[in-house]
């Protein structure tokens, strides 16, 4: 398979060397350095091809696949965008979208990550009252009815259950 991948390879090399203008040439060079895991090379590609041609859909389309193989989603998002920008019926890039929504929402890690970057959660988390709450909540979960009668509170645990920083049992 790597020898046969090698051989397209230096075929598209020579191809743009001929007709350094086709974005479908970088695009389909792009597709062989992916499945040799050079990402790098394929990224540069992608971004010659849509250089070339920023109609292209394919370019965009590589460009996520390249992000999500390296586990970049919200590049791999934004790639997806892109792309629906040219053709809002594209099912791949609709189904790309949704799957590297569903994919990154469902890594508790990530999750938190992207939560912590949230001004607002680390506001509410490095509030001491919260953390003296919070502290009792799991130490007591009865502790959790009294906290949500008092409206202030009961919003700052919303927010943090919609970012995934806890979760009630």
């Amino acid at each position: 398979m790597n020898r046969l991948l090698s051989e397209a390879l230096k075929h598209y090399t020579e191809a743009i060397k001929r007709n350094p203008d086709d974005a479908k040439i970088y695009s389909n060079r792009a597709a062989c350095y992916t499945k040799l895991l050079e990402f790098t090379l394929a990224l540069k590609d992608c971004d010659e091809c849509i250089k070339l041609d920023p109609k292209f859909i394919k370019g965009y389309l590589r460009k996520a696949t390249i992000y999500t193989a390296m586990k970049e989603s919200e590049k791999a998002k934004h790639s997806y965008q892109k792309a629906l920008e040219i053709d809002p019926n594209c099912t791949e890039a609709q189904e790309g979208y949704r799957s590297t929504l569903i994919q990154e929402n469902s890594d508790p890690e990530a999750v938190r990550k992207r939560a912590m970057e949230n001004p607002e959660i680390q506001q509410i988390l490095g509030d001491p009252a919260m953390r003296l709450i919070l502290e009792q909540m799991q130490r007591d979960p009865n502790a959790l009815k009294d906290h949500l009668k008092n409206p202030d509170i009961a919003s700052k645990i919303e927010k943090l259950l919609e970012a995934g920083i806890i979760a009630i049992r």
